[in-house]
């Protein structure tokens, strides 16, 4: 009996441990290798080609004329002053207190009545892509059964962002492919179709990924169309100062909501109109009715935050309010911004031209209506895999192109191969 209750012990041991190392080497088997992301495979699939005239035009970062990236001096400067004179302790889980107001002047006004009511709630975020992100979950948090309305096309990361954060997605007709322009005509009538109390995302400028923003005309139609409806507009603006080369320009579709009595939600980047791609510093802010639901709408947003990431860094926002609260530093900026954006701008014009003393069978005036870092050039699919396997020029299959990528030495081959890929069509 003795033997075989040793006997059965040790079988039962070495079934658990059996079934153990089952479980382990079996809790991961079913799951398969992600997709690539559309945009980050681009610059894959770039770095990986050994071609001497390989071309990256799908790249969403800024670079000089000879194909670098940029550090602007005012950003240089500002980590030279904060350089050894700031202990590394946390910031609190809003952010920086000053980089916040800096942020908020830049968007709403130097003596915008809303900040000076403390109607804004506002919290540091991880650049745009955060700011988005906490507000999808401060929707889905308190507004549970509603829906975003996302215009088609958009930056690619938008879906996943209200996707994952559990919020409903609809879309609404944005671009028009026969004109290269705006649907307005269809985007006014998706609003007007929505059921009231819809949240809509909206590009406050340079919309990515087609560089087509309504005029100011019809940003005002937009802005009473969604207040007739009682929407919610959320709008995403990445490239403040960087469209246009004038901020103030770059937030006067902010200004008209705010004029016309909305409240609204709002995400601001310093990736690309101050360069601090890598810093991850943005703002996220919610203009509310008072100072008291201002108070606990921060309070939300700041507890969404905690299990989140705890707080936000603090590298890039002590050199965005080094930056933007230093008249001599906010100066020699709103210079470096304007020649970042006036080199794009330069470049569209440039493309056009290259295109049209090709005699190009078609017509290339949306490269120059355009605005920012994208043009949405209309090239198909199939075209742009001609672009990629011939000429070794590299971008999105939707046709998109990153301004940023050319310059006065590749944009002669880049026409010529947009010439050779489009002259049968």
């Amino acid at each position: 009996m003795a033997i075989r209750n040793s006997l059965n012990g040790q079988f039962l041991r070495r079934s658990t441990v059996a079934g153990a190392r089952f479980m382990s080497s079996s809790w991961f088997r079913s799951i398969e290798p992600a997709p690539k992301d559309p945009i980050l495979g681009v610059t894959e699939a770039f770095l990986s080609d050994q071609s001497p005239n390989k071309v990256n035009v799908g790249v969403g970062a800024y670079r000089d004329d000879n194909g670098k990236p940029v550090v602007l001096e005012c950003v240089r400067e500002a980590e030279r002053r904060i350089a050894g004179g700031q202990f590394m302790e946390y910031l609190p889980i809003g952010g920086s207190i000053k980089m916040v107001e800096e942020s908020l002047k830049l968007a709403y006004g130097e003596n915008s009545e809303f900040i000076k009511d403390k109607r804004i709630a506002a919290v540091q975020a991880l650049s745009g892509t955060g700011a988005c992100r906490l507000f999808a979950a401060f929707q889905q948090r308190f507004h549970p059964n509603s829906r975003i309305y996302i215009p088609v096309p958009t930056w690619v990361n938008h879906h996943n962002i209200w996707r994952d954060a559990g919020v409903p997605m609809k879309t609404f007709r944005y671009y028009h492919p026969e004109s290269k322009g705006l649907d307005f005509a269809g985007l006014m009538d998706d609003m007007k179709n929505a059921p009231d109390g819809s949240f809509f995302l909206l590009h406050a400028c340079a919309h990515n990924p087609t560089g087509v923003d309504p005029s100011e005309e019809q940003w005002r139609e937009i802005s009473s169309q969604i207040k007739a409806k009682g929407h919610f507009p959320f709008l995403d603006m990445a490239y403040q100062g960087f469209a246009s080369g004038d901020p103030e320009r770059d937030a006067k579709a902010i200004r008209i909501f705010l004029e016309d009595g909305h409240l609204i939600g709002l995400a601001q980047s310093y990736a690309k109109n101050m360069g601090l791609y890598g810093q991850r510093v943005g703002c996220l802010s919610v203009l509310c009715e008072d100072e008291k639901q201002a108070v606990a709408v921060k309070s939300q947003l700041q507890l969404i935050a905690r299990p989140m990431y705890s707080n936000p860094p603090l590298h890039g926002a002590l050199i965005v309010s080094t930056v933007l609260g230093d008249p001599e530093l906010k100066k020699l900026w709103l210079n470096e911004v304007k020649v970042m954006a006036d080199r794009i701008i330069g470049m569209r014009t440039t493309l056009r031209e290259n295109l049209e003393k090709r005699n190009s069978p078609l017509p290339w005036q949306h490269i120059t209506n355009q605005i920012g870092m994208f043009c949405y050039s209309g090239l198909t699919p199939e075209q742009v895999d001609v672009m990629t396997n011939k000429f070794h020029i590299y971008m999105t299959r939707n046709g998109r192109i990153s301004m940023a990528g050319l310059n006065t030495g590749n944009v002669g081959y880049v026409a010529d191969a947009i010439h050779e890929v489009t002259k049968s069509s």
